[in-house]
């Protein structure tokens, strides 16, 4: 599948306008959700800069951008003068969901603040998200994805036990955030259709890891139980890890009884799952490391191709531990159209993810590229939504307002 400029708009938010006025990662995730689903999604940026994740990204090319801004119009408004402030609030007049995620107290200090955007459109939906939320003690703290991973519990309980913890690989406490920012943003889209009024979504980065958090909390309040990092392995789930083979790693999750069972029968060792060592959950759990050695032991002397079969054979959860290659590769994300191909006038054509999830009547789609520039579509959106004359737009230009 390839994504194209213009490509019809289907999706179930295509009747939907966002400005997003946020920048890294948080806001601009939340409207990279939205937009997918077929929002109109007007991203205001400071002019000459623009957002900071133009140049985010790892090796030569600089891509996150690419995906981040994908579906979005570019304008430039400079918020920290009356002007690009007016123009905001101008916006905001015909807009459906406001997206920020600047620290609180930021977007009063410009009179952006929701008292006086409601007071402007009262349907609007003002999606926030920050680090510690619009409220408590700590609001007014700077806060990134990390830091709210740690006071979410999230790194805490991640990496091996005898290293410091560990960050997952991805910016887990923005990307929570932000989807729970787009949940609330769709929840509260309904309860304008019974209620007519718009409200505040506040998603803090810190409770959206805590929402992923499982039973940490209430496990420590009734029984003193303190989870702590175990690596690969899932405590007391077993088996359930990544094991070595003669020519890779592959991961098995085998842990319900019955599954161990097969799991049993493609090792050729049916009788271990009445092993009173192995036959329960609870008697696995307690003999974790030696079941873990025991299946490693055999994992070991076969390839990664040879394990995968029996697995798929005796339908035993299981794969491979992918990167990138293994993904562009795979017929599964080639049947589903995982990944898209675009055609990018800078960087010539490259797959990234598609819109998930998938909707069968009105299906979510990559439908237009990042914008290439800060400002790029400020003719048409200043001068064809907003009614701005040529002078208008070049004497706020000349002024550094956009």
């Amino acid at each position: 599948m390839t994504a194209s400029r213009a490509a019809p708009n289907t999706g179930a938010l295509r009747d939907i306008r966002v400005i997003e006025l946020g920048q890294l990662i948080a806001g601009p995730f939340c409207g990279q959700l939205l937009g997918d689903m077929g929002a109109e999604i007007i991203k205001v940026e400071p002019p000459g800069t623009g957002d900071p994740m133009r140049h985010w990204g790892h090796g030569d090319a600089k891509l996150w951008w690419e995906v981040v801004a994908r579906n979005k119009r570019s304008v430039s408004a400079n918020l920290r003068v009356p002007e690009g402030q007016a123009i905001v609030r101008r916006l905001v007049a015909q807009a459906d969901i406001l997206i920020e995620n600047f620290r609180p107290g930021t977007m009063e200090k410009w009179g952006l603040g929701p008292d006086a955007l409601h007071a402007i459109n009262p349907r609007l939906i003002i999606v926030r998200v920050s680090g510690y939320g619009q409220t408590g003690p700590y609001a007014s703290r700077a806060g990134f994805g990390g830091i709210g991973e740690a006071m979410g519990g999230w790194r805490a309980i991640v990496g091996d036990a005898d290293r410091p913890p560990s960050r997952m690989g991805v910016s887990i406490g923005d990307s929570l955030a932000a989807t729970y920012g787009c949940m609330g943003a769709l929840a509260a889209l309904h309860a304008r259709e019974r209620t007519g009024r718009g409200q505040v979504v506040d998603s803090a980065l810190y409770e959206a890891v805590l929402q992923v958090m499982e039973s940490l909390v209430p496990e420590y309040m009734v029984s003193g139980h303190v989870r702590q990092r175990t690596g690969s392995v899932l405590e007391g789930v077993a088996p359930s890890n990544v094991y070595p083979c003669s020519d890779g790693e592959y991961l098995i999750g085998a842990n319900q009884d019955a599954v161990f069972a097969r799991l049993c029968k493609a090792m050729g060792r049916p009788e271990l799952a009445q092993d009173e060592r192995y036959a329960t959950h609870l008697a696995r759990g307690r003999h974790q490391g030696e079941l873990d050695a025991l299946i490693a032991g055999w994992t070991g002397t076969l390839t990664v191709d040879a394990v995968e079969a029996l697995m798929v054979a005796h339908s035993v959860p299981a794969g491979r531990i992918y990167g990138a290659k293994d993904m562009l590769e795979d017929p599964q994300f080639a049947a589903r159209d995982a990944l898209v191909a675009v055609d990018s006038p800078r960087w010539g054509r490259f797959a990234m993810q598609n819109a998930f999830p998938k909707l069968s009547d009105t299906p979510s789609a990559i439908r237009s590229l990042a914008p290439a520039s800060v400002g790029q579509d400020n003719a048409s959106v200043y001068g064809d939504l907003l009614g701005m004359s040529d002078d208008e737009i070049a004497r706020l230009t000349a002024a550094g307002a956009i």
